[in-house]
């Protein structure tokens, strides 16, 4: 994998080719202090301040014991200044506009990946616990041969209309090797629909004509893999392109299967979840990869010496015969 690979997945840089067979979408370019306050790993997360006065979680229930964790008592000896949160007044007003524009509801990606597993937030409170956000910042071009760059010159925040009808057993992967389509997969793979058993054949056709009659055409690498939509009414659409190999997830394939694809003869592969025994839960991407992982030193390994750690702490403090 080369780098000119890895930057026509930007959204910046395929959106304008397929805007008309995706789904509407505007791109922001965040200024250079955004990103450093989003790499910035120093204290706790501060959310920007917002020139609108608005809620940046409008819909969370108010807890005061909350805040109280966060309070520092008088005497305590902590006389530190509080932390100035960081404000991006320009940002914020084009960001506000352009949701309303979408209709109110959106979802966000940086140049590459969508932050899915932000919702898992770590007990420091910070972005980084997003493994997606972290590879868009830091480890995108990890994998390339000819790496020359640790980051792209320019980040950009893309918001995607959110359509409240979408269907996630109509969201498919597909897998190009040497500009041939030589795989498709079910993108949710930890649930069964028994439509797409009704329905196979049928979305293989569709997935192959939309590949052959416009995506080979105008995306120029080789090997790459590209996230496509069949709406109610048989229209396919684009919804992401990413690198072959490296952090791109094979779903219901294995890498090794791919990289022996194309070969003399074979035909396309179109792989669904086709019973409820065959459903991986562990192909979650709504969560860091290292909560994937329950090998001694992963993510649950520690949270879970963690929890036996303080159920022991609890057992024998003195409360606990009362």
């Amino acid at each position: 994998m080369k780098e000119e690979d890895v930057n026509r997945c930007q959204i910046q840089e395929w959106y304008p080719r397929f805007k008309l067979v995706s789904t509407r979408t505007f791109i922001h370019e965040l200024p250079e202090s955004f990103v450093q306050y989003l790499l910035d790993d120093s204290g706790p997360f501060l959310l920007p301040v917002s020139i609108s006065n608005e809620d940046a979680f409008p819909n969370r229930i108010h807890n005061p014991e909350e805040e109280e964790d966060y309070q520092v008592s008088e005497g305590s000896g902590d006389e530190a200044e509080p932390l100035s949160p960081p404000s991006f007044p320009e940002l914020e007003l084009k960001i506000k506009e352009s949701i309303e524009t979408l209709g109110g509801a959106i979802f966000p990606k940086l140049n590459w990946s969508a932050p899915k597993d932000s919702a898992w937030i770590s007990t420091s409170g910070t972005l980084r616990s997003s493994d997606s956000l972290i590879h868009d910042l830091c480890h995108a071009y990890d994998s390339c041969s000819d790496k020359t760059l640790s980051r792209p010159p320019n980040f950009f925040l893309a918001l995607r209309k959110w359509y409240p009808s979408f269907q996630p057993e109509m969201e498919f992967r597909c897998f190009v090797r040497g500009q041939k389509l030589v795989g498709i997969s079910q993108r949710e793979v930890t649930t069964f629909y028994p439509v797409l058993c009704e329905k196979k054949n049928d979305l293989e056709v569709l997935i192959e004509e939309f590949f052959n009659g416009i995506v080979r055409l105008k995306f120029e690498s080789n090997d790459y893999t590209f996230d496509v939509y069949v709406t109610q009414d048989e229209r396919v659409k684009v919804l992401d392109f990413n690198p072959w190999g490296a952090f791109t997830l094979p779903l219901l394939f294995t890498w090794e299967e791919l990289e022996q694809k194309p070969r003399e003869g074979d035909d396309l592969d179109c792989r669904i979840v086709e019973s409820r025994c065959a459903v991986q839960p562990g192909l979650k991407t709504a969560v860091p990869y290292d909560y994937l992982d329950v090998s001694a030193g992963s993510g649950w390994d520690q949270f879970l010496r963690n929890a036996g750690e303080e159920l022991q702490r609890q057992t024998k403090s003195p409360e606990a015969g009362a």
